[in-house]
């Protein structure tokens, strides 16, 4: 069973920058492929990126491709999530994810077992 426990979310600016991290535990975090979605109020959940269990590949959302970054420290079992440029639109609560179809870099929530309990991120016009 693999934990997943999501921190760094805030309040900022638009045009400011956060950092989320997601910290793993419980399982062998070097063989799973990480995701991040974020849902904002009233919406549906929706994927914003994922990396692949080497960090060989990634994928991102077209709405913050340019702008978001994921990376991932298998030594020290964490996923990041920088964001920079942030807007509005980004306010949402992000959670990370884990998936064991570790050959899969996937945009769908349901390809991913494993969920962190969210970070909320504000981002003020």
């Amino acid at each position: 069973q693999v934990r997943l426990v999501e921190s760094g979310g805030g309040l900022v600016q638009a045009g400011g920058s956060l950092r989320l991290s997601c910290a793993a535990s419980g399982g062998t975090f070097r063989s799973y492929t990480m995701g991040w979605f974020r849902q904002a109020p009233g919406k549906e959940r929706e994927f914003v990126t994922a990396v692949s269990w080497g960090s060989s590949h990634t994928y991102y959302s077209d709405s913050v491709s340019g702008r978001f970054t994921i990376s991932r420290d298998n030594a020290k079992n964490k996923a990041s999530l920088q964001m920079n440029s942030l807007e509005p639109e980004d306010t949402a609560v992000y959670y990370c994810a884990a998936s064991s179809s570790s050959w899969l870099v996937s945009g769908l929530g349901l390809n991913y077992e494993y969920w962190g309990q969210g970070t909320r991120v504000n981002v003020s016009s």
